[in-house]
């Protein structure tokens, strides 16, 4: 492109008019009057001769003549008026073609959360989403926290829900609740009995049923122990982690949010440990840079709620 079109190009919003200028113009040639013209457009009269004066002297012509009797399109501000009807119903379907895009945005949202999160929060907040956005498609894609990570970098969820100590590279976040996790057994194991809290060393040296390297809950874990919990079982969801722990398996770590209801029928009994802490926030993430829109800031709102 040479230095004259760049100029040319850069000055274009100079030296053309804007919408509402054009709008006006409009209406004084269809309503033969500025005074109408000024209460179509919702501003006052003296505002609309200012604005048509800023018009002509922004083109070099004169467009309106006034009398007493009305206000007369000069044949200059004819001919602009023909251009400028084309320059609106432009912008009209640009607005429309806008309006079409926000529309299939906000059709459908795609979240990805990590398992407690998508297992034991998620549900009522989308129920809550869905209150307020009945024709909004929603698609749940649920993994650890690695794996929401990558969903929403390569650009296949809208938001994402994670519970791991930090935040995946390439994501900006937000705390959106806080979480503990626990020592559960079955209520027959020899913990259950037991009269002083476990301790750290103790934790790190029993074989546990555990979630796998990438979850949430595991690096908080590893991170509280230094690194050494040990696995009895690795398995890949919160619920099957709980269905081995009740079954008697051994002994494991998970969500308070996860054992509510084992833990008030005595399936699982949670076992206290001292010199070490399992608290953890919940946080929602996405792209950096990318703040959410439309149904995914919606959603992002009604977790805080």
């Amino acid at each position: 492109m040479s230095d004259a079109e760049e100029q040319r190009r850069a000055s274009l919003a100079h030296r053309v008019p804007d919408l509402a200028a054009l709008e006006l113009l409009l209406a004084v040639a269809r309503l033969g009057s500025l005074g109408a013209a000024a209460r179509e457009v919702g501003i006052t009269q003296p505002a609309a001769s200012s604005r048509i004066r800023s018009m002509e002297r922004q083109l070099g012509v004169a467009l309106v003549d006034r009398s007493p009797r009305g206000s007369r399109l000069t044949d200059a501000g004819a001919l602009v008026t023909d251009w400028a009807r084309r320059v609106v119903e432009a912008a009209a379907a640009f607005d429309a073609g806008a309006q079409a895009l926000r529309d299939r945005r906000d059709s459908r949202l795609r979240v990805a959360a990590s398992m407690t999160i998508a297992e034991y929060l998620l549900p009522g907040w989308l129920l809550a989403l869905h209150a307020e956005r009945p024709d909004t498609a929603v698609s749940l894609l649920a993994g650890n926290s690695a794996k929401v990570a990558e969903l929403l970098l390569a650009g296949d969820a809208d938001l994402g829900f994670v519970e791991g100590l930090s935040v995946p590279p390439g994501l900006d976040s937000a705390v959106i609740a806080h979480d503990r996790l626990i020592v559960v057994t079955a209520p027959d194991h020899p913990w259950a009995r037991r009269r002083r809290p476990l301790t750290a060393a103790e934790l790190a040296a029993t074989p546990l049923i555990l979630r796998e390297r990438g979850s949430g809950t595991r690096q908080v874990l590893d991170a509280a122990l230094g690194g050494l919990a040990r696995p009895l079982i690795e398995l890949s969801s919160t619920t099957a982690v709980k269905a081995s722990a009740v079954s008697g398996a051994g002994p494991s770590v998970l969500s308070e949010l996860a054992v509510g209801e084992e833990l008030s029928m005595r399936r699982l009994v949670s076992i206290p440990v001292e010199g070490v802490s399992l608290h953890r926030e919940l946080r929602a993430v996405w792209p950096t840079g990318h703040r959410p829109t439309g149904p995914a800031r919606e959603l992002l709102s009604l977790t805080r709620g």
